[in-house]
């Protein structure tokens, strides 16, 4: 079995998150990171490879993005990636996540895995979509919010959260599976596997090496455009009662909560 894990790189989770004015885009100029998500989906294929129902070839990183992108693939590599695979080229610039979805196919394409794993959705777009739009392009099943996986040599039996509990789902490999963060808690990667992260095999690939149809990616290629962004509105100052009649104190509270109809 080979496994792809899909990561992206975003910004740092301390960084204030602002919305560029010019572009209508996420303002990414800040410190970034490995999206916190992603790091389940690497878990999970790490343990099915260490699990030893399925003989796995290799864990292959995957990500789309400028040349910072690279530091994401080493967090990937270290956390237990076998290589990655960096798909980078100024023509992929302002995709939306259709576009984004057909160019990681195409990358996917050219790799074969039996199984693509990511998580359930990243820390600064948060569409939860980009799983479902990569599957549809590679013609395989998808599941979404995944949180077990048991494999055998030709399926997968997932368990996956639904708005009403939970459902078991068997799916025939290949497939895409997007992972939830309750699937596993991620491994710190050893300082040995951070400092060899940089010596493991790491292939640039621009959108002529995967056969990507340029109009089909870019801000000229997405399927949406940013037409306007407003801040949200300014919370308004909340109410203070001072504790000097606990009596009273606690009939204003009682009739606070009675008027916006919080209690029974």
């Amino acid at each position: 079995m080979k496994i792809c894990v899909l990561v992206k790189e975003v910004p740092d989770a301390a960084v204030e998150k602002r919305m560029d004015s010019n572009s209508m885009r996420l303002d990414r100029s800040g410190e970034k990171n490995l999206n916190p998500f992603d790091t389940h989906a690497i878990e999970a294929a790490m343990q099915i490879k260490e699990g030893g129902a399925v003989d796995v070839e290799e864990v292959v990183a995957v990500t789309m993005g400028p040349e910072s992108a690279v530091r994401a693939l080493h967090k990937a590599v270290s956390l237990g990636a076998d290589r990655s695979v960096h798909l980078t080229d100024d023509a992929l610039a302002d995709s939306d996540v259709s576009a984004t979805g057909y160019a990681l196919a195409q990358v996917l394409k050219s790799e074969s895995p039996d199984l693509v794993l990511l998580g359930q959705q990243s820390d600064d777009g948060e569409c939860y979509t980009i799983g479902a739009v990569v599957a549809d392009h590679l013609e395989m099943p998808s599941l979404t919010q995944v949180i077990k996986i048991d494999t055998a040599a030709d399926k997968l039996t997932c368990e996956r959260q639904a708005e009403y509990g939970y459902d078991t789902v068997e799916v025939t490999l290949p497939a895409v599976i997007s992972v939830g963060d309750a699937i596993n808690e991620p491994r710190y990667p050893s300082l040995k596997a951070i400092m060899g992260a940089k010596k493991k095999q790491l292939d640039s690939k621009g959108t002529g090496d995967v056969e990507i149809d340029a109009s089909k990616v870019g801000a000229d290629g997405s399927r949406t455009r940013v037409l306007a962004i407003n801040p949200p509105p300014a919370k308004q100052a909340g109410e203070i009662i001072e504790d000097e009649d606990t009596n009273e104190t606690v009939e204003k509270i009682v009739a606070w909560l009675d008027e916006r109809k919080l209690i029974a």
